[in-house]
Formats: structure tokens, sequence, C-alpha cells
């Protein structure tokens, strides 16, 4: 029988993580389908707003990452039991999105020069201003993110840090214990260690 759920994404971790985490948290099975950049321009116009990642279920299927993300978040326990819960988690999620938007405005920049630029720009700043403010979060907040316990937030800081990384060539997060605390948390979680150890080797 096939899985009820299909994740599709690139052959990467990127923005498919944070789902592909939550589905295996919650022991949810789906099919994990992965496109190559090469094959992704003559597929693109088939997908919603010729967007990845998509999820596929019951024949429906949905684009944007975090509202799948969430969607998944519900289903695993991962939430806010009412309203004003789920819109602490979303106000930290859609915080570090921004800081992953600023920071990979590095990849998709092609002149070299500019490259410098924003990558500057991004140690001297950008790290500094949102690193120091999400350690004092994760600090009154016992070692996560929002709640005072695991949430999705602290899967979603877990799935995107690391692409931080990859843009400062250092550990970005070596000097905040708090946040990189809060990762290995994930990490180590039984679901997730396994998840990672059997993942397809990629670059991103």
């Amino acid at each position: 029988m096939a899985p009820a759920y299909k994740l599709t994404y690139f052959d990467g971790r990127g923005l498919g993580e944070t789902s592909r985490f939550l589905m295996k948290y919650g022991g949810i099975d789906f099919e994990d389908c992965r496109i190559k950049r090469e094959d992704w321009p003559q597929m693109k116009p088939k997908f919603p707003f010729g967007q990845l990642p998509t999820l596929e279920h019951n024949g429906k299927i949905v684009n944007q990452s975090q509202a799948i993300s969430r969607y998944l978040a519900k289903q695993v326990k991962l939430a806010g039991n009412d309203d004003w819960e789920n819109l602490e988690i979303d106000a930290i999620v859609d915080t570090i999105n921004d800081l992953r938007l600023k920071v990979s405005a590095y990849f998709y920049e092609k002149d070299e020069a500019k490259k410098q630029t924003i990558l500057e720009n991004v140690n001297k700043e950008v790290l500094p201003f949102y690193l120091k403010r999400f350690e004092e979060i994760v600090k009154k907040n016992k070692g996560h993110f929002a709640l005072g316990r695991l949430t999705w937030a602290d899967f979603y800081w877990a799935t995107v840090s690391t692409g931080l990384d990859m843009v400062t060539k250092v550990d970005t997060i070596a000097n905040y214990p708090e946040l990189k605390a809060v990762r290995d948390k994930v990490n180590s979680l039984p679901a997730i260690k396994k998840w990672i150890e059997q993942r397809p080797k990629t670059d991103f």
C-alpha cells in the first residue's frame, strides 16, 4: 500500500527537511520524492506556482514549506494548544525565516563583488543581531524556541541553522550554546537521529 503522503522536493535537505523531520518524528509514512536540479525546468510548470516543496495527500497537493510544516506539526502534536500558542510559534518561525532569507541572498547573487558585500554584512550585522536575540529567547524558554517545550519551531531551527554554516564556512553558532543545544536536542531524538544516519547524503 502506497504511503498516504508524498513530499516532493529537490535532492537535498533545504526547505523540505523540516517536513521530513516532522513526519519521521511522528511516524508518518511518506514517499520522499526527490527531483534532480537538471530535471526541474521541464517539471516546474506541473507544480503549483512552480514551487517546491509540495505535499500530496488524498489527491490534493499544496505548496509552501512553512504551511506544510505547520500542518504536519499539528498532526504530530508539536504545535500549540491554542491560537495564542500557535501565534508564538509562528512568530519565531517567521523570524528564523527572516534570518534565512537574509543569509540565503548570498547564494542567489551572481556578482562576486556583491556576494562578498552580502557575506560581510551577514557576518558583521545580520548574524550578531539575530543570534544574540535567539539565544536569549531560548534561555527564557527553558531550552526551546517557544512555550518552554518542544515544538516545530525547534525543528525548523535544527534544519535551517545548518544552512548558515554553508555561507559562513564556519560553525556559526559555536558561541551560542543555547542555540547549539536546541539543534543537538532535536537531532538526538531517536527517530531524527535514525533519519539523519539513513537519509541520502547531499550537498545542501
